[in-house]
């Protein structure tokens, strides 16, 4: 097999610079108002006939609001996209998430909310002082569970869906489970055992996290608060057998310029580079090594996407990508010109949970850029050996996700499939093949924004060998803007 840096060399001596143009990078920020349904006939390779069931990807498809632009693509109206394989075909459908703010937005052709990432109403600050009326963007992961396809958005309640048709059909709250605007994550972890385990942040001087369960029937069979002291900025958490982590990043939030209508909530976030990472282990029962939650301390450091984590004895494990610090969101940048090599690089760590000593022990695995790690399903809270992620084309510089990156935690070897100079990628997604008793035996799908031709293609690769090239390119008939989050089930809907 070709070692890792052997591919290096040969694809950087290709790219002798950058591996990018920021004019091409910035191709896959423009909006796709249009929704379409066809089948893919654009395709080269062949897709498995063995691959059956339906991806759905979740980001925001707006990123303006008739010509006028958004501060922040987190602030774009979530747009749901579904690709089906069935019988060595495959089918694309897209279509809005039909929030009420979309909605409101769309028949006045204007913005008409603030955004949490900056997004200001016109007038300047005296439009927008005292407005805490933010809308649902239900733009960051859908997931189908317990028959039911729920646009999420970690703010508020998820949107049910129609899987079939991709129609909104209103909010879903669980029975009465959840209460009007109460917050349900975007990042779910799914429990081996057949448990979706999620969880929702209050903020404040000291924060409420909530803890849901639910089984394969979508009902809610646990909901649990604690109160953690400080303020808690979280997107991600990590599950095992007996508990939830989270790690609350050392960061401060000023309410007050958002108050007065100054600048978006995000903005107001300041990272605390003096103060250490806290990690805060919840049992998930009561009847584990640890009764009452617990926080331990290590430096600081950033972190919005976790890996995966495991007990191993008196430790936890917990694989993570880790900022050196937050790229603060400034009210007069543009998101467009983000100057890669100035930022500092999400990388590859693993965290010990010393149990008995209360202690964490970090250990950096891989220097490359790297973002929205996924694993083999079945070893989710588990001991594992594989993670695949997106990646940076070169092993050295922060730059955009241009690759699909496999770590083998076990031996060490790595493995890396490009799409530069052209090519941009989304979060690839795990599937594994139908029976199969290897971790790895399955196959990773990626969007992949070609900026050559400004459209989107579905790339299906071998997870066992990455190098080995494509599978499967889908052609679409147009682009995808970069999305965030999404998910695979067997269930055909077409």
């Amino acid at each position: 097999m070709q070692t890792l840096e052997t591919q290096d060399n040969q694809q950087d001596n290709q790219v002798l610079e950058k591996s990018y143009t920021i004019k091409d990078w910035q191709g896959g920020y423009e909006s796709l108002p249009e929704e379409y349904d066809y089948w893919i006939d654009d395709i080269e390779g062949e897709i498995p006939p063995e691959l059956a069931g339906t991806l759905f990807r979740n980001g925001a498809g707006l990123l303006d609001i008739n010509g006028e632009r958004l501060h922040h693509p987190f602030d774009g109206d979530g747009m749901i996209s579904r690709i089906t394989f069935i019988n060595g075909r495959a089918h694309f459908r897209n279509r809005f998430v039909q929030t009420a703010g979309y909605l409101a937005e769309q028949k006045a052709k204007k913005i008409l909310y603030r955004g949490v990432f900056g997004t200001q109403k016109p007038g300047g600050w005296l439009a927008n002082i005292f407005d805490f009326n933010l809308k649902n963007i239900a733009n960051t992961n859908v997931i189908y569970w317990g028959k039911k396809l729920l646009a999420l958005w970690e703010a508020a309640e998820p949107y049910l869906l129609n899987p079939h048709t991709l129609e909104t059909l209103g909010n879903e709250y669980f029975n009465g489970v959840l209460s009007k605007g109460e917050a349900f994550s975007a990042h779910p972890r799914i429990d081996p055992n057949g448990i979706l385990v999620n969880f929702a942040i209050k903020p404040g001087l000291s924060t409420t996290i909530t803890i849901f369960e639910l089984n394969t029937k979508g009902e809610v069979t646990s909901k649990k608060n604690h109160s953690v002291p400080g303020f808690c900025f979280i997107h991600d958490f990590v599950i095992t057998e007996n508990y939830c982590i989270f790690f609350q990043n050392p960061v401060k939030f000023n309410p007050i310029p958002f108050a007065l209508g100054i600048c978006g909530a995000a903005e107001c976030i300041k990272v605390e580079k003096n103060q250490p990472t806290k990690i805060i282990i919840i049992p998930r029962t009561t009847n584990t090594p640890i009764e009452k939650v617990r926080i331990l301390e290590t430096k600081a450091g950033f972190i919005f996407h976790h890996v995966n984590a495991f007990e191993l004895e008196n430790e936890i494990i917990v694989d993570s990508i880790c900022y050196e610090s937050l790229m603060e969101v400034e009210p007069n940048s543009d998101y467009r010109k983000t100057d890669f090599e100035k930022n500092s690089p999400p990388q590859l760590w693993r965290f010990h949970l010393n149990l008995l000593e209360n202690q964490v022990e970090n250990q950096l695995i891989d220097t490359r850029t790297t973002e929205f790690p996924t694993i083999h399903p079945r070893y989710v809270g588990k001991p594992y050996r594989y993670l695949y992620s997106a990646a940076a084309h070169k092993s050295t510089l922060n730059a955009p996700l241009q690759a699909i990156f496999k770590v083998d935690l076990e031996s060490g070897k790595k493995q890396l499939w490009s799409t530069a100079p052209r090519g941009f990628v989304g979060e690839p997604i795990f599937v594994p093949r139908a029976h199969s008793q290897q971790e790895d035996d399955g196959w990773i799908i990626v969007v992949v924004y070609n900026a050559e031709n400004h459209r989107s293609e579905i790339v299906i690769l071998d997870a066992q060998n990455l190098e080995k090239g494509r599978i499967a390119k889908l052609g679409l008939k147009h682009h995808i803007p970069y999305g965030l989050h999404g998910s695979f089930t067997p269930e055909i809907f077409i």
